[in-house]
């Protein structure tokens, strides 16, 4: 067997999940993805299955997870995290957070692996505080339509935090803030691919509420670099990874117009239940503990990102999008 530090990547097929068996294929380790592709696509990762260093697992994490030889870290990435999917699978969104996460800790303890948890910006609800910072509770409605999202990675860090404190496991946690870049879904249902679909197929972008609603965009290299500095740290206790460049819904669908060259004439819907009106992560610790601050600016990263979705235009153009987007 090769000495190569082995690395476990749950949800490998996905937006983030790809760019991490990237990265760590980059750094020289051996990476095992394993995705259930509900939401996960192998047209993320079919560029590495020619890498003898790089596996594919097609399993589902939430009832068993079995992986051979030696593991020394374990990412859990594997879980709807756009509206449109969490709220059409409430019940494997859960689960996934709950049961799948339970099973990871599990096989890392088995393996001594250190474990790191994707959770999110939506531990912290409709904040009370701005910007948020780890230290805040959240302010969360649990049996609201949001609930099995939020509550699955509250229960995913609490459980996690148990087999750190009661086991001695080694784990980390990262709260992802709203992130972007290429291999988002077409149909993601977000706000980013949601507006960018809408302007190439030269349809009014769709804003909910008013457009007062804040949210911080972070460009997915900069979010893998502090997951990884994160994972090699020290630190057990949660951290925001996150862009603090906030920018209101209605001023980036502006923003979209004019990149794409069209007219902004937005078209205004009812705010979802529950739908947070702030978010901003405070960045402090991601800078004094892992020394990271995110580096690609939003024009940047949206020129990427809009070069990868007229890549795909024909996709767009045949409506391979949700028709109802979501601004989160």
């Amino acid at each position: 067997m090769s000495d190569k530090k082995r690395v476990l990547i749950t949800g490998g097929a996905g937006f983030l999940g790809s760019h991490l068996c990237d990265r760590f294929l980059a750094e020289d380790y051996h990476v095992i993805a394993m995705d259930n592709l509900i939401t996960g696509d192998l047209a993320n990762i079919e560029h590495l299955f020619g890498n003898e260093h790089f596996e594919f697992h097609h399993a589902d994490v939430s009832k068993f997870v079995f992986v051979p030889g030696k593991l020394d870290y374990i990412l859990h990435f594997a879980s709807p995290a756009s509206p449109i999917d969490y709220l059409k699978i409430p019940i494997q969104t859960l689960k996934v957070g709950s049961l799948g996460t339970h099973n990871l800790l599990g096989l890392a303890r088995v393996k001594g692996a250190r474990m790191l948890i994707a959770s999110t910006s939506e531990v912290y609800g409709d904040p009370e505080i701005h910007p948020q910072v780890e230290e805040y509770f959240g302010n969360v409605n649990p049996v609201g339509p949001r609930g099995c999202y939020d509550e699955a990675k509250r229960f995913q860090e609490a459980i996690t935090m148990a087999y750190h404190n009661h086991h001695g496991l080694e784990t980390r946690i990262v709260r992802i803030f709203n992130t972007y870049g290429p291999r988002m879904r077409l149909n993601d249902g977000r706000v980013l691919p949601a507006f960018l679909s809408q302007a190439l197929r030269g349809e009014n972008l769709t804003v909910f509420g008013d457009g007062s609603q804040t949210r911080s965009f972070c460009y997915v290299d900069d979010l893998v670099e502090g997951i990884y500095r994160l994972l090699l740290s020290d630190y057990a206790l949660p951290v925001n990874i996150g862009n603090p460049d906030e920018i209101s819904i209605k001023d980036f669908g502006e923003e979209i117009a004019r990149l794409m060259n069209v007219e902004f004439h937005p078209t205004y819907q009812e705010l979802p239940q529950n739908d947070p009106m702030k978010r901003k992560p405070d960045i402090t610790k991601a800078r004094e503990i892992l020394g990271w601050e995110p580096k690609v600016d939003r024009a940047e990263g949206l020129r990427r990102t809009l070069e990868y979705f007229k890549a795909h235009v024909s996709e767009v153009m045949a409506g391979k999008v949700n028709n109802t987007p979501r601004n989160f």
